[in-house]
């Protein structure tokens, strides 16, 4: 069963996506999570930084398992990366392109105005960085290459979705996709050429 701690985080991070974290308000996560308002602070006694930063994590690890399953449930890594684009595009279109990276929405925001914030969604970053670079380099892509296409993607999956909700259209995401598959494409057969 869902805590109310959980609720709230869930709330918050939906809000974030939506509406980022300096057009959400507390009144909204506690409404969205069907909260009593004091509650916020009894689990977040440092206010909405401190809930801010908890949900950048916790969104952060999410995101992170979600591309490390799809990866896993593919046949190839070019397959997973594909699959992953193709899900981040329906996202997209099924939320009326409402719904993208609360990472990204908030490291835009507060990168120059809070520390603690920017720090959590550096240590994101890094992690999402690290999980694409072992994927990569464990289909063959050698260690500085695979973070080199590690960082690629996460940059263009980004400005993607920057690009898609203000067009309303996916065509960004499908252009990412396809420049994103053609750099790993061309670092894996130099690879097994060699082996």
């Amino acid at each position: 069963m869902e805590t109310t701690k959980d609720r709230i985080l869930n709330a918050t991070a939906e809000l974030f996506r939506r509406y980022g974290y300096t057009g959400t308000g507390m009144k909204q996560i506690v409404a969205q999570a069907e909260a009593p308002f004091g509650s916020i602070y009894h689990f977040f006694p440092d206010g909405k930084e401190q809930l801010g930063r908890d949900v950048i994590r916790r969104s952060g690890e999410m995101y992170r398992d979600l591309f490390e399953t799809i990866v896993a449930a593919a046949p190839d890594v070019l397959t997973g990366v594909q699959d992953f684009f193709t899900g981040a595009a329906e996202v997209l279109r099924q939320s009326d392109y409402a719904d993208a990276c609360p990472i990204a929405t908030v490291a835009l925001e507060v990168a120059s105005t809070s520390e603690p914030l920017r720090e959590a969604t550096a240590d994101v970053f890094e992690s999402w960085i690290a999980a694409g670079a072992a994927r990569f380099a464990a289909a063959g892509v050698p260690r500085s290459q695979a973070r080199e296409l590690a960082i690629q993607l996460i940059a263009v999956l980004e400005g993607a979705f920057i690009l898609c909700r203000a067009t309303r259209t996916t065509e960004a995401m499908d252009v990412a996709c396809a420049h994103t598959l053609a750099s790993l494409r061309s670092a894996l057969p130099a690879i097994s050429t060699t082996a």
